[in-house]
Order: C-alpha cells, then structure tokens, then sequence
C-alpha cells in the first residue's frame, strides 16, 4: 500500500458501492436502489486511500431491535490486509455504542467469511434457525 488509508464512518457514495460490488463478484444492483440503499443506512463504513473507496460494509435495520450487517467488501487488491477486520471493528463498535441492549444482528456469511465473523461473536444459528433468502427478479 503506498498512500495512507483512512476510514470514513458513512457509507460509500452509490457510485463506489456498486464499483466494489462488480470488483469482488457480488451480485449486481442496479443505481436508483444503491442509491436509496446508501441513503437509508444505519451506518455505514468506508475505508479510502488517495481517493479511491477500498473497503466498505454496512448495517442496515430499524434503528431499534433489528440490524444486519452486509456489504462487507474489500478490492481484490488489497485483500489479505486485514481490511475486512477492520470494517468489522468499526461496525462492531458503532452497533455496541448506538443499538439497544437485546437488540439483534445478524448477517449471511459467504463462504469462509464465517471466520472472520466467528472472531467478533457470531454464530452459526442452526439447528435452532437457518438463514433464508427470497431474490425479486
């Protein structure tokens, strides 16, 4: 890494959402949504060197008993870094100052991203309950 990271506690324009998205192979959204999608988070984190976004995630909920992190990313580039770690601390940190005590939060691990999670105490909810996802096409 040659220039300085900084992070910024907001969420990424819509603009540099949907460029880490198709960068790291998520799904596509389309920009009326991210926009809104953006617009309407809890809080959000980005992680920024020169001026390019590198890293960002979100939580997203109702402000009182539900949250949901999501949109954990970092660019192919600068994976391995600790980045994703460093996303999490901030969202972490932000949820246990702000959110009500019982409230809940909850996220969908992809693939081996349920390692990084398990280090923040997350677990994996099953047998008790399983995550499930209905896509509007």
């Amino acid at each position: 890494m040659a220039d300085q990271l900084e992070i910024i506690k907001s969420p990424p324009s819509a603009a540099d959402y949907l460029k880490i998205r198709k960068a790291v192979g998520m799904s596509k959204r389309n920009k009326k949504g991210a926009a809104t999608a953006m617009q309407n988070s809890w809080f959000g984190v980005q992680i920024i060197t020169g001026k390019e976004v590198v890293a960002m995630g979100r939580i997203v909920g109702d402000g009182g008993c539900s949250f949901l992190i999501t949109d954990i990313a970092v660019l192919p580039e600068y994976q391995g870094q600790g980045l994703g770690t460093k996303v999490m601390e901030v969202l972490m940190d932000y949820y246990h100052e702000h959110a009500p005590q019982e409230a809940y939060l909850v996220l969908l691990a992809d693939g081996k991203a349920q390692f990084l999670y398990q280090k923040f105490g997350f677990q994996l909810s099953e047998p008790d309950s399983v995550g499930m996802i209905y896509k509007k096409i």
